[in-house]
């Protein structure tokens, strides 16, 4: 089954022409992400319909914790799809099997830690969040169903997307996401709202946890009739002690995984900072968070689209091919993002007024979507650099710049432009570190084409 299941993937990774390989993988994955973009802002669009900023702050608050799952997804989802896409390029079929058997297993035993590690230091890490006396109650019933019930299905359909889009089945991968995400956006209203069952934030938790379970049935259905025919196994028995496996794994996953406990990191030094002012702020920067996320989930489903294609031609030493993937999506990738940006600087507001029509919450976060929409397209280029790196198990270079986006540059910069501009120049910390970030991946991936020009086609 090994070679035979292996074989008829050469096609798009081999023959397929770089712009059509590339919208073959990227398109799909792009519009799992519009989806989860939608599924993430369905919360906030349906709780700020009750006009309670204390309800609004709850989904923002809470939002680190559920961001922290992308450090499990990233460990085993990308880590192992990085190692499954190199095997395929070398046709070591019998990796890619124990690659993502291995993947998933841990990824469910760590999933389940996170759950019970939540529930046990779950009043220190809510204080942690910066919830106070007001907003305390509402995010604590919202990561109870989030996390406490739902971190196992969160976390697990994100790594089996990712280790079934590995083999290049980008669409199935999509498929399974989106049924979690359209699920969700429909049960939102019917928990949140007072026609419904009227729980608010708590609401919103549960239709996510729901919503994650039915995601999680689909890859299981899908694993279970495609047997035969997908290098993808979660069957036990594929289970070895392959130290050499888990060291690349983990090689690729580590510093993903870092990168995104660093990206939780600056979102809490964030929250903490808007929460010192009020709920009002704290759900004008959730919300102009929210919308910025739309052009940053497609951004980062462009660098996940391509991650199988780069990983198999450098495995497979395909370099003219992998050189052609990686500058046809930064044409791409980075027009989009400029003209989103554009586009978000100058109707601010009145996206902003989309969510919740509210005064305050309009000016300031039409303020804050200002800032953060500038930095869109310096951060295109940065995932992209980050995806090669990853695709091409260069971890120690993702993990260099994660530490100069968050530690080096980021959080010193929010709290410089928080004392030299209050409130308003949060926005702006990111656009510092980005600048900054993107003149270096230019430089280092440029780098590496030169190299992979230099070894021949």
């Amino acid at each position: 089954m090994g070679v035979n299941g292996g074989a008829d993937k050469t096609e798009l990774f081999e023959r397929t022409a770089v712009p059509k390989a590339v919208m073959t993988m990227v398109v799909p994955t792009i519009l799992s992400s519009l989806v989860m973009v939608l599924y993430n802002l369905a919360d906030t669009w349906f709780v700020g319909m009750l006009n309670d900023p204390i309800q609004n702050s709850a989904v923002t608050l809470a939002a680190p914790v559920l961001l922290a799952f992308n450090a499990v997804n990233n460990l085993f989802g990308v880590g192992s799809s990085s190692l499954m896409s190199r095997s395929l390029g070398k046709k070591d079929y019998d990796s890619v099997q124990r690659s993502s058997a291995l993947g998933f297993y841990c990824a469910l035993v760590c999933s389940m830690l996170f759950s019970v590690g939540y529930t046990l230091l779950r009043q220190p890490l809510l204080v942690t969040l910066g919830t106070d006396s007001e907003t305390v109650r509402a995010t604590s019933e919202y990561l109870r169903w989030t996390v406490t019930c739902g971190a196992a299905p969160a976390i697990l359909n994100v790594v089996m997307a990712y280790l079934v889009r590995a083999e290049g089945a980008a669409l199935h991968a999509s498929i399974g996401t989106m049924s979690g995400c359209l699920l969700n956006i429909v049960l939102d209203p019917i928990f949140i709202l007072p026609w419904g069952l009227n729980m608010g934030a708590s609401g919103a938790g549960l239709a996510t946890f729901l919503s994650n379970c039915a995601a999680c049935a689909y890859f299981f259905v899908l694993l279970y009739c495609r047997r035969g025919k997908t290098l993808v196994s979660i069957s036990p028995s594929m289970l070895k002690a392959d130290w050499t496996v888990f060291k690349e794994i983990c090689g690729v996953g580590v510093p993903a995984a870092i990168q995104n406990l660093l990206n939780v990191t600056g979102m809490t030094v964030l929250n903490n900072f808007t929460s010192s002012f009020s709920p009002s702020v704290v759900a004008a920067m959730g919300i102009a968070q929210k919308i910025n996320m739309i052009p940053l989930y497609i951004a980062l489903g462009f660098s996940q689209g391509v991650m199988p294609l780069i990983s198999y031609s450098y495995a497979g030493e395909h370099n003219r091919r992998m050189r052609d993937t990686i500058l046809f999506s930064v044409k791409l990738a980075l027009g989009f993002m400029v003209a989103v940006s554009l586009e978000y600087f100058l109707g601010s507001e009145q996206l902003i007024f989309l969510f919740m029509k509210n005064e305050t919450i309009v000016q300031y976060g039409g303020s804050f979507l200002r800032g953060l929409c500038l930095a869109l397209p310096f951060l295109c280029l940065d995932f992209l650099a980050v995806g090669v790196f990853q695709a091409c198990g260069m971890g120690r270079k993702a993990l260099v710049f994660a530490v100069l986006r968050k530690i080096v540059l980021e959080i010193p910069a929010l709290f410089l432009l928080n004392r030299l501009w209050p409130i308003y120049g949060l926005a702006y910390a990111q656009l510092s570190a980005e600048l900054v970030l993107s003149i270096a991946a230019v430089i280092t991936v440029t780098r590496l084409l030169q190299k992979t020009a230099a070894a021949g086609p």
